[in-house]
């Protein structure tokens, strides 16, 4: 696929905040009294925060969303780190003058906490960045892919988004672009492949074959 945009979800995709996510939501349940299963945690890697609360414990959704979040940013620095070939594949992308770009579900100043811990802010201008702060729908609506685009003054026959989630690749769809999962998603390579993403990559040092 010839591209010459490619826009990455953070979480899951480049940042692995696997674990940080996964004490957040345990934190959280335990201090509401919500059931859970830990095998269970993945689902709800994903999906904005207050609609998941909201349809757990409708009654106490934003005050969860903010204990979530609280507990979170407290935690950020310890639990979470870069997935592999991550900065060299963000180099290497440059240098071939292939636009790139954040789309995330993440607030705006969780999102730039987590990118400067790991350097990555390094690598996007602040423009570049589209949150869940600058859209008024997460995904998978694919407001902020276009958002994105429109930015980076981008074409849709030469775009793709990167993600690790059902949410990024749907989002993908909609926006009528081409799609790219990650193998080392939490939710699973073959619940990914299920939602038709248009390849599918084991490293993110393989972005430079499939731009070629």
């Amino acid at each position: 696929m010839e591209l010459k945009t490619i826009l990455f979800d953070l979480d899951g995709t480049l940042l692995n905040t696997n674990e940080l996510i996964r004490k957040s939501f345990i934190h959280t349940f335990e201090l509401y009294n919500i059931p859970y299963d830990e095998d269970d945690l993945a689902k709800y890697n994903g999906p904005p925060l207050l609609d998941t609360f909201s349809e757990l414990n409708p009654g106490y959704a934003e005050e969860m969303v903010k204990a979530y979040r609280r507990f979170n940013v407290e935690n950020h620095e310890e639990n979470i780190h870069l997935f592999p070939n991550a900065i060299e594949m963000l180099k290497e992308l440059h240098e071939a003058n292939i636009k790139t770009a954040i789309v995330t579900n993440k607030m705006r100043d969780v999102t730039l906490l987590g990118m400067e811990q790991t350097n990555l802010i390094e690598h996007f201008t602040p423009e570049r960045i589209v949150t869940l702060s600058d859209v008024s729908k997460a995904k998978p609506h694919p407001e902020g892919i276009l958002k994105a685009m429109d930015i980076l003054d981008s074409d849709v026959s030469s775009t793709a988004i990167v993600g690790d989630s059902r949410f990024d690749i749907e989002a993908g769809h909609r926006a009528g672009i081409q799609t790219i999962g990650v193998s080392w998603s939490e939710h699973g390579v073959d619940f990914l492949r299920s939602y038709h993403p248009t390849q599918i990559i084991n490293d993110l040092s393989e972005l430079l074959d499939v731009i070629s």
